[in-house]
């Protein structure tokens, strides 16, 4: 069994094609679909990474991701923003809310997987 990531996106077509790529690289994949259940996964699973998008119904991804990072219990996993944002000013708040990695979609598979690999030191 493979390193545990945590999907938290709410595009259905996004999620199968990441999962169907990540599983085919022998990673196990647990998908929430929006923020609040992105969290309680976070807290309840406690992934190896977390790729995680911005634009989330019911919680955004900025308070997701600073919600795990102020949390000592959780701070020190790996998350890694997938996000349409693509402004300066989103990569910033990504990184003020203690994100490890900025990637705007569309992204290049290759890149997201060399990205997932340096954040779990594989």
């Amino acid at each position: 069994m493979g390193k545990r990531i945590l999907l938290i996106e709410d595009e259905k077509d996004m999620v199968a094609a990441i999962t169907f790529r990540l599983e085919s690289a022998g990673y196990t994949i647990i998908a929430a679909y929006d923020g609040m259940e992105g969290l309680d996964k976070a807290r309840s699973e406690n992934p190896d990474l977390i790729i995680l998008d911005l634009m989330l119904p019911k919680m955004n991804g900025y308070k997701v991701c600073a919600a795990l990072k102020t949390d000592e219990k959780y701070k020190k996993i790996p998350i890694l923003i997938l996000s349409a944002k693509a402004q300066e000013v989103d990569r910033k708040m990504s990184e003020e809310a203690g994100a490890d990695i900025y990637m705007s979609k569309p992204f290049e598979a290759q890149e997201l997987m060399t990205n997932i690999k340096n954040l779990l030191k594989e």
